[in-house]
């Protein structure tokens, strides 16, 4: 499985000299070859170069060892569950890691388009590495990596895969998937006892990265409150945006609720509090 880097608050505080200090450190152990560069590759050669990867974000290998004395059915069984762990992508594996059950899966052909991922190279350090790692494409330099560069590849990777995610999720095809989300309450209900446990989106304070984390937004009280579950709590706002909420219930308008009729009076004795 590939190594698990969750999001951790530390990660929203890094500041531009700390990145700048790592990635000169990392370039002068690179700068000896050029990186690899998938994009703009066609399926047929995705499909070649798409090997369990010995680069960054490794995952170890779930085949069963047979025991000698064990039946030829049972060895066949094994291998076949091993094989399918094996062939999970780094997406799929991404999303189903515990606290990224707000992320949907981006499709590889959105990620290959070069045109989806205008300036963003310029935003991720090791870029095309990132991308590689994304993408289960061998990197010609992961035997080479040490232990901290890997890190810094699996962090960059993942903040890629966040910009990517908040641009595809404006989509008809991203909307989709975060509907389907939406409906088995992926997403949290509003803690609002008034709301009666409306269904929640994702989004942000800011669109700039490292900002602020990420909220969730009720639709009937048109508010916005924290997660409630503190591995939700450290993910990058950015990675979802100011703009998806409000344009999904734009897309979707029969799922937008009524107001909320009632209020709470706050009351002492019985008595309403008056309010000069």
């Amino acid at each position: 499985m590939y190594r698990d880097t969750r999001y951790s608050g530390s990660k929203l505080e890094i500041g531009t000299a700390e990145w700048k200090r790592i990635s000169e450190a990392f370039d002068k152990h690179l700068e000896k070859s050029p990186p690899t560069v998938s994009r703009g590759m066609n399926s047929k050669d995705k499909d070649r170069l798409s090997v369990p990867s010995t680069s960054a974000g490794k995952k170890p290998e779930h085949r069963s060892l047979s025991k000698t004395n064990e039946s030829e059915t049972d060895s066949e069984e094994s291998d076949v569950s091993g094989s399918d762990m094996e062939d999970t992508s780094w997406i799929s594996w991404f999303c189903n890691l515990r606290g990224n059950e707000f992320f949907c899966e981006v499709d590889d052909e959105y990620i290959q388009d070069d045109f989806n991922l205008c300036g963003l190279s310029h935003q991720v350090p090791y870029y095309d590495y990132a991308l590689d790692l994304i993408l289960d494409v061998e990197s010609s330099h992961g035997d080479t990596f040490t232990e901290e560069q890997n890190e810094l590849v699996e962090s960059a990777a993942e903040m890629l895969y966040g910009l990517i995610h908040v641009r595809y999720i404006l989509t008809s095809r991203g909307m989709s998937s975060m509907l389907e989300k939406f409906k088995n309450y992926d997403f949290g209900r509003c803690p609002r006892v008034y709301c009666s446990g409306q269904p929640c989106l994702p989004v942000a304070q800011s669109d700039i990265p490292r900002s602020s984390t990420v909220k969730v937004y009720c639709p009937k009280c048109e508010d916005i409150y924290y997660p409630r579950s503190k591995y939700h709590g450290n993910i990058d706002g950015a990675y979802f945006g100011t703009t998806f909420p409000h344009l999904f219930l734009m897309t979707y308008g029969h799922l937008k609720p009524q107001k909320p009729s009632q209020r709470y009076v706050p009351r002492v004795f019985g008595y309403k509090i008056h309010r000069p």
